[in-house]
């Protein structure tokens, strides 16, 4: 680690931090610092974010290193933690709050654009509910790992600055080495934001705290006749794009608690979170979810449900009449399904290189039925269909058997490269479009766990960066790294995934 003490440089310690949030009244947060830790380590500095930052990503000093920890705080900041409520599970729970996490402050970036900087695992709050506040090595690396990888993706999600370690142990059901995450979001407001004034019967601040969204996060919304309104339009707009793009490559977030539920449209709380290896529309992998409420195909309904109880929480700012107000809501959220539908079954088209119409919906969909029959991988399948044409093969080695053998896939399969190369684009051209929404690398469950037992097991830090090498360039061969597209082997697969702090 290269410690300098260069005024021109720009470092953490040195960023111009903020905080907006903190100038809302005292009843949206707590003010508190981070619980210093015994012997912090930087294990890993997410050198393109930083760059993004403004920050100079060769120079780490030793106060760097103690703001990652908690140990200190950057100047100028106003250390909060934020209240919230939310459902979990359905279940409604009026007080939850930032528990184990602590927002240090906010930064413009190299855009403008204002940026949460908040540590996770940084000790109790009032909000932590007998919880001790801290993280162990292994969430924090699977969140990580996936949301950089979101980010790879196109998929708009929290980021991941650095990983630090504590020197401490932290007692969960065995004694786990502690860490603490830096993440990165446009803000930490939540649905269950709103509605935990929703539940305090507190209008003013529902209007201040949709002020403050507005202003920075929609300003468009001002725009409107009605700008609460046009808030809870972006709001709803900006959601069904993202869980289309959860769908789109297989991501199932595991815990769509309101709580979970981003109004900024950012996939946030990684959890239990998992990508699909073999395709099942019904797949969970999350060990609290036995009744599969957040399913992979239950996603896009509950989305809608979580909207629909943000929406509650404006009405009384939409309209003073109540029968007015629901109106105008209902009329908003009603646009949800046909913003989804747009962006999925165009995505959908996409990944198989068609235009997008009700034919060639049918034929997506009857592709997705095959998958599912034969337990094909929802990743590889995509990614290997221009080899059926280019290279058969290749496309037979890399395919499971138990697709390219099945009947009515190899029907399917005629169908579909008739319809491509009747198409007036070249071959060429489609298969390298969908080379670039296809990816060859996601971060799969098996080989998350491998980083993190390697961490764990023998504070070994390269497999975590052969891993963030492939995913952070997710379409991009590299010969170096095709392990890392693999499937996993039946002894390798992991069938249930745990929130883990």
């Amino acid at each position: 680690m290269e410690r300098k003490n260069n005024g021109q440089s720009k470092h953490l310690g040195n960023l111009n931090f903020d905080n907006t949030y903190s100038r809302l009244p005292e009843t949206f947060f707590q003010a508190i610092a981070p619980k210093p830790v015994s012997n912090p380590r930087l294990i890993r500095l997410n050198k393109v974010l930083a760059k993004e930052l403004g920050m100079d990503p060769c120079i780490v000093e030793e106060r760097d290193l103690d703001i990652f920890a908690g140990n200190a705080a950057p100047s100028e900041s106003q250390q909060i933690a934020m209240v919230y409520a939310g459902h979990q599970f359905g279940n409604w729970v009026p007080r939850l709050g930032d528990g184990r996490a602590v927002l240090i402050g906010e930064v413009l970036d190299k855009k403008g654009k204002r940026r949460d900087i908040q540590l996770k695992g940084s000790g109790p709050t009032m909000f932590s509910r007998m919880g001790d506040g801290r993280a162990t090595v292994g969430p924090v690396i699977r969140e990580y790992l996936v949301s950089e990888g979101m980010a790879a993706l196109r998929i708009p999600t929290t980021r991941s600055l650095a990983i630090v370690t504590t020197g401490e142990l932290v007692a969960r059901e065995r004694m786990e080495p502690g860490a603490v995450l830096t993440r990165v979001a446009s803000s930490h407001i939540r649905v269950g934001t709103f509605q935990y004034f929703y539940g305090q019967k507190d209008e003013d601040a529902i209007r201040q705290l949709a002020d403050y969204a507005i202003n920075r996060h929609y300003p468009e919304a001002l725009k409107d006749s009605n700008p609460y309104l046009g808030f809870l339009r972006c709001v709803v707009e900006r959601t069904a794009e993202l869980i289309s793009s959860w769908m789109l490559v297989g991501f199932i977030h595991g815990v769509m608690n309101t709580d979970n539920s981003s109004i900024a449209g950012e996939t946030i709380d990684y959890g239990p979170c998992a990508f699909m290896d073999e395709f099942h529309a019904n797949k969970v992998f999350s060990s609290i979810d036995t009744l599969g409420r957040y399913a992979y195909n239950q996603q896009p309904s509950i989305g809608l449900w979580n909207l629909s109880r943000f929406a509650e929480t404006l009405l009384c700012i939409i309209d003073h009449n109540k029968e007015q107000s629901t109106a105008k809501a209902r009329g908003i959220l009603e646009t949800y399904w046909p913003t989804f539908e747009k962006n999925f079954h165009s995505g959908l088209c996409q990944k198989i290189g068609v235009e997008h119409n009700e034919e060639n919906l049918s034929l997506i969909f009857r592709l997705l039925d095959h998958m599912s029959e034969t337990r094909a991988d929802f990743t590889n399948t995509f990614r290997n269909l221009p080899k059926l044409i280019t290279a058969p093969d290749i496309f037979n080695g890399e395919t499971e058997e138990k697709l390219r053998s099945h009947r009515a896939f190899l029907d399917w399969s005629i169908e579909w490269k008739a319809k491509i190369t009747e198409q007036k684009e070249s071959l060429d051209t489609t298969f390298k479009n969908m080379n670039k929404i296809n990816p060859l690398f996601i971060p799969r469950n098996h080989q998350i766990q491998r980083v993190i037992d390697f961490a764990i097991d023998a504070e070994d830090y390269q497999p975590l960066e052969e891993m963030l090498t492939a995913i952070t360039d997710p379409f991009t061969e590299n010969s170096k790294l095709m392990h890392l597209a693999k499937q996993p082997q039946p002894d390798e697969e992991i069938k249930q995934t745990f929130c883990g702090t």
